[in-house]
């Protein structure tokens, strides 16, 4: 699901701000942009966020601010050298004679430098990072939670659709084996009727029993309602299901199908759009659920 979460924290007169996002993805891909050296603590934040996080695309971006000792600060004399030889040649050149401010030089490029933190300092910092990634990632999880709460609503919504028109085919499908004896018997007659030929009513059961055993779709009925009940328990259990809610809406299109085409009926084909209609929805939603 996606989500946003940030938190900054001190020690040592260090300061680390981490920003948190997620997108919706089926696979779980880490992403993390940070300074120069605190690549080295990868493999320690992808393992905070998998402690916490199983699906989705997740950025990671990290900051880390700290007072530089004075020694820190470093002078590129030569590069200075340089500079200055170039001026003083160029102001002979055009015969220009005015003061070489040194300010100006020290803003060339290259001239001042801060040093890089050393790389024995990275792992000092993770405690740091720690505690500051996994306050960003209880934020994240908050506003998560929000967006699962409005998709655990509409993933109901769409449940209750479906529990409906099912419970219109359930009535329908006996109606279903009725109608076609009484058109088939109706159609006999007349044509039998042409030929004065009597029609043996034990032909008519036995074809009648051939179509309500190729359209009978009782089965179908009861495993989609199975479905449905635990699609409802896993929507309220505490732990991740995203793959199963997913491997269950399969299950559920696949029986709506069969439904549709043994039904061999115009109400139930409606009826069984809808369905369809409403399992697509929820395939799309839970795609981004853990």
């Amino acid at each position: 699901m996606t989500g946003y979460g940030e938190a900054q924290g001190q020690h040592d007169g260090a300061t680390a701000a981490i920003e948190v996002r997620t997108i919706n993805s089926r696979y779980f891909k880490l992403s993390v942009k940070c300074l120069e050296g605190y690549s080295a603590l990868e493999p320690e934040i992808e393992g905070v966020v998998r402690q916490q996080i199983r699906r989705g695309t997740i950025q990671v971006a990290l900051r880390i601010d700290r007072p530089f000792a004075p020694e820190a600060y470093r002078l590129n004399k030569p590069l200075l050298a340089s500079y200055r030889r170039q001026v003083e040649e160029l102001l002979a050149e055009w015969n220009v004679r005015a003061p070489l401010p040194l300010e100006s030089l020290l803003l060339l490029p290259g001239v001042a430098s801060e040093q890089l933190t050393p790389k024995a300092d990275v792992s000092a910092d993770w405690p740091l990072v720690k505690r500051t990634l996994e306050a960003a990632l209880e934020n994240l999880a908050r506003m998560r939670t929000d967006e699962g709460r409005a998709m655990a609503d509409d993933l109901l919504i769409n449940c209750q659709t479906i529990s409906r028109e099912l419970a219109e085919i359930d009535a329908r499908a006996p109606l279903v084996v009725e109608s076609y004896r009484a058109r088939i018997g109706e159609r006999l007659q007349k044509s039998l009727a042409e030929f004065q030929i009597t029609l043996d009513p034990a032909d008519l059961i036995k074809e009648v029993s051939l179509f309500a055993e190729r359209s009978d779709i009782s089965e179908e009925i009861v495993r989609l309602r199975s479905h449905l009940e635990q699609f409802d328990q896993l929507l309220a259990a505490p732990d991740s299901a995203g793959r199963k809610l997913e491997f269950l809406t399969q299950e559920m299109f696949r029986e709506a199908n069969t439904i549709g085409s043994k039904a061999n009926d115009v109400p139930i084909a409606r009826h069984t759009i809808e369905i369809k209609a409403a399992i697509e929805r929820m395939r799309e939603m839970i795609q981004n659920v853990e």
